[in-house]
């Protein structure tokens, strides 16, 4: 089985999950077990979140951010490993349907990294036995600005991102369509496994020019693009290796796949073609190269 990083719809899932113990919920207290995951945690990160009220809960491109009453964000990656987990003795009436456990969980696990305890009351627990996620704080005022965000592209499911806009944004790019919509500074949160899938069902070769997908074909992208998230933010992500919900269960949407990791397989467009498996960028593309052209 393939490996990927979480893509917009695992970290929508994990945001969904964590919504009910965090928006509108205050930290009340914050452990961390290391100095740092891929970078060093910022000064006094844990005391510049205890005591303070979570006043939203969103998520940009692959990040979940909480912008908290003090000014500040806390932003989060998963990395390649990184898990968030749940363990609360609410009812899930009361705390949504994420719960880990109906226990509390001690969190010490070797990998347990970052504890929140939130007034929910909930514990929330950072895992990530490759410590290749990120935790900064960063001055909400100045958040779009912040060099993880700035030049980021449009959300893929919001109303930015149409026809006018991509055929302008693929407009003279000589680089692979699949390339060009890995690109953040194109569409921010797009990943490997639903660029697959989203470009076999509007039957485009990954192969082909960005600037050679034709009018005729841009409102077909767009639509399997937007599909192909949604269906998978519902199916609760697609779990390979790493990646679990909020709740500790495993997302499904990779029981979904048309073509990814379904290399030698016959094509589910019944078109006669197998699906084949190509390098592009480092990425493993999976198309048939029979209905993609």
């Amino acid at each position: 089985m393939a490996v990927s990083v979480p893509e917009l719809p695992e970290v929508e899932t994990v945001r969904m999950g964590l919504e009910p113990v965090l928006e509108g919920k205050r930290f009340t207290s914050v452990e961390t077990r290391r100095a740092g995951l891929r970078v060093p945690f910022p000064k006094d990160f844990a005391k510049r979140l205890t005591g303070h009220k979570v006043t939203r809960l969103t998520r940009r491109a692959k990040y979940l951010l909480a912008e908290l009453d003090s000014g500040e964000t806390l932003v989060i990656h998963l990395g390649m490993s990184g898990r968030i987990s749940v363990h609360a003795k609410g009812a899930p009436g009361e705390l949504g349907n994420y719960l880990h456990n109906a226990g509390h969980s001690d969190g010490h696990g070797k990998h347990d990294h970052v504890l929140f305890e939130t007034d929910a009351p909930a514990r929330i627990i950072f895992t990530d036995h490759r410590r290749f996620g990120l935790m900064v704080l960063i001055d909400t005022a100045t958040l779009t600005d912040d060099k993880l965000f700035k030049g980021l592209g449009p959300e893929p499911l919001s109303g930015d991102f149409d026809a006018k806009y991509l055929s302008a944004a693929l407009k003279g790019k000589k680089t692979p369509i699949k390339s060009a919509l890995l690109d953040q500074r194109v569409v921010s949160g797009l990943g490997n496994i639903y660029v697959c899938e989203a470009l076999f069902r509007a039957s485009i070769s990954p192969k082909r020019s960005a600037s050679k997908v034709s009018a005729a074909q841009m409102a077909p992208l767009l639509r399997e693009i937007k599909a192909v998230l949604k269906e998978a933010i519902k199916a609760g992500g697609s779990s390979l290796r790493d990646y679990a919900k909020a709740d500790g269960e495993l997302g499904n949407f990779q029981h979904h796949f048309l073509v990814y990791d379904r290399e030698g397989e016959p094509c589910p467009h019944k078109c006669g073609g197998t699906i084949k498996r190509i390098v592009q960028a480092g990425r493993s593309t999976f198309y048939c190269p029979v209905c993609q052209k």
